[in-house]
């Protein structure tokens, strides 16, 4: 029997998601230093990375569907206008709370580690920014037409999109069933190709991060070794200290539970630098979290669209190290601004690879410091990129088992029967 039982343990550690895509990460790490140390660098880019491109194209593919449906879906099920912004409310508190940490968090180590850093030569640096008014980010949140964000993956739209849907079902009432009927058979359709495209992972772990490895291998030993491994500082004690403390106190959820439940989502994320390619692991990390449906399925397609902490500690770190290369002392109203601004132009970015560079130009401009130097550190943007993506996630995932745990507590309250995961004990 005590074998039987170790023999089911080993083949359920086998078949572990987590741990294979933590083996995936390391193989790619490793190869990727072997076709660096034979001088082929740009092999894995040729030949192994477009597996990986069209693992992500594929996750894409069902992510933009999947958003709509599951937030109809979350919207209906609540059956309540009301409670739809209650929930929205909070989640929106929660992810610019967190943002306005993260920034804090980036610009102190930032500023400890300000005398280290390497002065640069900022001669010749040219960087096109592109920027929006405010009155253009808040307009483009709402669709012209309905085909164009789904065409275009422009989630706020998408989000936008589903909410009005959710709330016409609610109205519509009985007249609404059958369109909420046939939004389920969807989602439970896109749920079931997600799981399987999400089976692909490790593989697609290995591809995406091998070919990063062997280009940039040189890049993480050079100067701006040291602001890299400032931001990355900051992305972990983020994660640590805000997160657990957030999930701890704010989710009623043991750290280690979550940390150890968000692992195979920051991996992900990690790999492929974007949170909106990210959103199915993450959902299914949300699951296996303990996290309400309703909840999840509304505050995680927002969080991968606004949330931006990681991005945030980013912005941090890049300002106060360009100030340092052109001789410029940033002042306290200054550094509040940085804090403002990257907060809220969170809201505006897109979770793509690359959209920390566009935050990073409005954040620049807003206390006067030359746009031209993030041509500093757009040649490393992807290491940079990938430990954000990771973080931004991570932080997804903890708003949901933040207000999963207040609605249990609302609804107990009011008298509302309501499962209530168990979130104190560790993930089996």
């Amino acid at each position: 029997m005590v074998y039987m039982e170790k023999e089911a343990a080993m083949q359920k550690l086998k078949n572990s998601l987590p741990l294979q895509i933590i083996v995936a990460l390391i193989l790619g790490i490793i190869a990727g230093l072997i076709f660096l140390a034979a001088g082929i660098p740009e092999w894995p880019g040729t030949y192994i990375k477009f597996i990986g491109t069209i693992f992500l194209n594929l996750l894409k593919f069902v992510v933009v569907p999947m958003v709509l449906t599951s937030i109809i879906s979350g919207v209906v099920s609540m059956e309540d206008i009301k409670k739809v912004g209650s929930v929205g409310i909070k989640t929106v508190i929660y992810y610019l709370c967190t943002t306005a940490i993260a920034i804090i968090i980036g610009l102190i180590y930032a500023m400890l580690m300000k005398g280290s850093y390497m002065t640069l030569s900022t001669s010749d640096l040219e960087y096109e920014a592109t920027t929006t008014t405010w009155q253009d980010t808040v307009i483009n949140i709402f669709p012209s037409n309905l085909i164009q964000p789904m065409a275009e993956s422009t989630m706020l739209q998408i989000i936008v999109i589903a909410l009005f849907i959710g709330f016409g079902i609610i109205i519509a009432g009985e007249k609404g069933k059958m369109v909420k009927d046939l939004n389920e058979s969807l989602l439970e359709v896109f749920m079931v190709v997600m799981r399987g495209i999400i089976k692909m992972t490790p593989i697609a772990v290995f591809c995406l991060i091998c070919p990063v490895v062997a280009e940039n291998g040189p890049e993480i030993l050079g100067s701006l070794a040291l602001v890299l491994l400032t931001a990355y500082l900051g992305y972990f004690t983020h994660a640590f200290v805000t997160y657990s403390l957030a999930v701890k106190t704010l989710g009623n959820m043991s750290p280690g539970k979550f940390l150890k439940g968000a692992l195979p989502a920051f991996i992900f994320a990690f790999s492929s630098t974007s949170s909106i390619a990210t959103l199915p692991v993450t959902m299914e990390c949300a699951e296996n979290l303990g996290c309400r449906k309703d909840v999840s399925s509304f505050s995680l397609p927002l969080g991968a669209t606004i949330n931006m902490d990681g991005t945030a500690i980013y912005q941090g770190v890049c300002a106060v190290f360009i100030a340092t290369c052109y001789g410029i002392n940033l002042t306290g109203g200054q550094i509040i601004t940085i804090v403002l601004t990257a907060t809220l132009a969170s809201i505006g970015t897109a979770g793509t690879p690359g959209a920390g560079m566009v935050m990073l130009a409005m954040v620049l401009q807003s206390v006067g410091l030359p746009v031209e130097g993030i041509a500093l550190v757009a040649g490393i943007d992807r290491l940079f990129d990938m430990g954000r993506t990771g973080i931004n996630v991570v932080g997804d995932l903890s708003a949901a088992c933040v207000v999963t745990n207040m609605a249990n507590k609302k609804d107990a309250k009011t008298g509302v029967k309501t499962e209530l995961p168990d979130m104190t004990d560790e993930v089996q």
